[in-house]
């Protein structure tokens, strides 16, 4: 069996080979059990093990350990928990990427429904669908689908025809994107350059919410640090990795390797605002892509929030800490999945505690994971997982929300009403950085 989880093994999409080894971890989650919180898989894992009197995780079907695989939407928060992690333990148990490599094998091995595929297929696409929804005239009726109310017909219908849950809550898309804002604003001269940056905007933030883009770049040549947008950027992949379409997934990833490779050779670090691409930089790329410049641009890449924090950090550079705007008094902050995976701390609350404001932490997923909250057949598992964290969020009570992650935001907003914003985007409103239209 297969232990360690490179998908570039001759057994990797092997079946027999890929349970075997879920057969070995399975046994392992069971015997732990620590993980029991944090998706429907591990409680659904349980309760075939313990059907048997034994506890033999070896006497679960194909079919009971594909519905264990079905119901992991790859918040990797088990990772961050689990004691028999790789780098710790002899056993090598890597939940995620385990579960990763499962889709990958029955994709492979036509084990996927075609309604599956057809939905990764439309859902993977955002670039294309982003360029559509923003493009004038064009984008009107994607605006009239995406705010179509959850429920309503036009929704049951796409429902129906491409596998997006009628219940849930889309975001919507802006009517410019963010780098076509970018080219037409005016040249900003720096009076001190303390550092180079090529924003990679990911999708979310291009065709969806541009004004997170805005204000990272107005915050960082506030601080004097030069902002170019990364090469041809678009998606970073996720929507087919997390959906075990790993020949989609590789042909963007080598894609954006190159193109980033080259942002770094010209001086340029990376700085991504959403915490899931950021993630698949800097981890997914050196796994599916491998070599020099996977690993030049894993090394180069940061987290908006982490970007700063270094900057604030490094001797010979530093951050304004003098906010003459808008400071609130609490702040409700949502710590994304793929932010706390990443193992860097919670650089987003440590830059707005520099603003004097009281950070209140909400630590719950959303469930939503790009397209697994967002299948309709996941939305009675996702739903549950999203109201827990609209209770949390209602009982920290903070005068704003924030969050890093844009889908867990409209998670957030669907369930209390109140939209979130991006960190960077509350210390743009202390810096007295005015928002745009």
């Amino acid at each position: 069996m297969t232990t360690i989880y490179d998908p570039k093994h001759p057994l990797y999409l092997d079946e027999a080979d890929t349970r075997k080894e879920m057969e070995r971890v399975f046994d392992l989650c069971h015997g732990c059990r620590l993980c029991f919180k944090f998706c429907p898989s591990f409680p659904t894992l349980f309760s075939y093990v313990d059907q048997h009197e034994d506890q033999d995780a070896g006497k679960m079907t194909p079919a009971q350990q594909d519905h264990v695989v079905d119901e992991c939407f790859q918040c990797k928060l088990c990772y961050v928990m689990c004691p028999y992690i790789p780098e710790l333990h002899e056993w090598a148990l890597d939940f995620p990427r385990l579960m990763l490599r499962a889709d990958a094998m029955r994709r492979a091995n036509g084990q996927v429904s075609a309604r599956d595929k057809a939905t990764t297929a439309i859902m993977g696409r955002t670039d294309a669908i982003g360029t559509v929804a923003t493009t004038p005239g064009i984008g009107a009726v994607t605006s009239v689908v995406m705010g179509s109310k959850p429920g309503s017909l036009v929704r049951k219908v796409v429902e129906k025809t491409a596998g997006i849950s009628s219940v849930r809550m889309l975001p919507p898309f802006a009517k410019t994107r963010f780098t076509t804002w970018f080219k037409k604003r005016p040249k900003v001269r720096l009076t001190k350059r303390q550092a180079k940056v090529a924003v990679f905007p990911t999708c979310l933030v291009e065709y969806q919410d541009p004004n997170i883009g805005k204000d990272l770049v107005k915050v960082y040549e506030h601080n004097g640090i030069e902002c170019s947008i990364a090469g041809d950027a678009g998606c970073c992949g996720a929507p087919f990795l997390h959906s075990g379409d790993i020949d989609s997934f590789t042909k963007v990833a080598v894609r954006n390797v190159k193109m980033l490779a080259d942002e770094v050779r010209s001086g340029n670090d990376i700085v991504v605002p959403q915490p899931t691409c950021s993630y698949v930089l800097k981890k997914d790329y050196v796994d599916y892509v491998g070599g020099p410049d996977a690993k030049l641009v894993s090394e180069h890449t940061f987290d908006a929030a982490e970007y700063l924090v270094k900057l604030h950090k490094t001797e010979g550079t530093s951050l304004d800490t003098e906010f003459t705007g808008t400071i609130p008094e609490t702040v409700t902050y949502h710590t994304p999945c793929h932010l706390r995976a990443q193992n860097i701390g919670l650089k987003s609350r440590d830059l707005m505690k520099l603003t004097g404001a009281k950070i209140k932490l909400v630590q719950q997923c959303s469930g939503i994971d790009g397209m697994w909250g967002l299948r309709a057949e996941n939305a009675h598992l996702s739903l549950p997982i999203g109201e827990k964290l609209g209770q949390m969020v209602k009982d920290a009570g903070g005068d704003i929300v924030t969050g890093d992650c844009h889908l867990a935001n409209t998670a957030i907003n669907e369930q209390t009403g109140n939209k979130p914003v991006h960190p960077l985007q509350m210390i743009a409103r202390a810096y007295g950085i005015p928002e745009e239209n």
